[in-house]
């Protein structure tokens, strides 16, 4: 183990306590206004599975419904705690990707990707992924568009320096972008709504997608002792994800996210 990896063994108890009290001021928002939201990815899976953070898991993952994040965002801008930050592309217009988060300002972390270029806000965060109905289309279509337009928005997103590859690289996978983009509307236009949901498109790599009604009515889950609300069927959420989810990874994947993390920048 390197400097680094024992520096962020040893922090990282601090880094869950921080993130967990940015969930605890969004999920009393959330619950004061009526809001769902769900946890998602790597945290439902440690609720299942460890009734908390997956012991070497550095961030947390959550998951609201589309039409509901303008509402959260406005009134998350007033209420929430001081020291906690909304970022996104509007609030925070250094920030590049459309992403959305609630940030910690009295921290700092280093994610693979980061442009330190930009003075976008980079404290401790809790990820908010948006997510909408699905068409009715088979989980292999899924996929394959899905994956096939991340892969190419990813490269398009990338810094390139100027060379004849660049401009060849620019027009295949920015066709690429454009057809599967055409397939997503298309099927979007054609079927119906009412049995899928997931990701938008842009954050679905993996060309995950979820059956409704394991997702709501929303319930309540404990997460570190505290009760936190969950997907409706947490077993049928996670198998989308990760399948045999009980499973252990092997010791050399059970790595964190970050690069590198301050819990505090103040030392209080």
């Amino acid at each position: 183990m390197t400097e680094l990896e024992e520096y962020n063994k040893r922090h990282l108890p601090a880094v869950h306590r921080k993130e967990l009290a940015i969930l605890c001021a969004i999920h009393d928002i959330c619950v004061r206004h009526k809001i769902d939201y769900w946890l998602d990815g790597g945290t439902c899976l440690g609720a299942v599975r460890h009734k908390g953070f997956i012991p070497w898991d550095d961030d947390i993952d959550i998951a609201m419904r589309t039409e509901d994040i303008p509402r959260f965002a406005e009134v998350a801008r007033k209420e929430l705690p001081k020291g906690l930050f909304l970022q996104t592309m509007e609030t925070d217009p250094s920030c590049r990707l459309p992403t959305i988060k609630v940030r910690d300002r009295d921290s700092f972390v280093v994610e693979y990707g980061d442009d330190f270029s930009r003075q976008y806000c980079k404290g401790l965060f809790v990820d908010i992924f948006p997510m909408h109905s699905y068409p009715s289309i088979s989980r292999s279509f899924c996929k394959r568009v899905c994956r096939g337009y991340c892969r190419a928005n990813g490269i398009l997103r990338q810094q390139h320096v100027y060379s004849w590859r660049a401009v060849a690289e620019l027009f295949w996978f920015g066709a690429k972008r454009v057809y599967y983009n055409i397939m997503w509307k298309a099927a979007n236009m054609l079927l119906k709504h009412d049995t899928y949901f997931g990701n938008r498109i842009s954050d679905n790599g993996y060309g995950i997608m979820h059956r409704r009604n394991s997702i709501f009515p929303v319930k309540t889950i404990s997460f570190e002792g505290k009760e936190f609300l969950a997907p409706a069927n947490p077993d049928a959420y996670l198998k989308d994800l990760y399948k045999d989810y009980m499973k252990l990874p092997p010791e050399d994947n059970r790595k964190g996210h970050a690069v590198f993390f301050l819990e505090t920048l103040s030392g209080k």
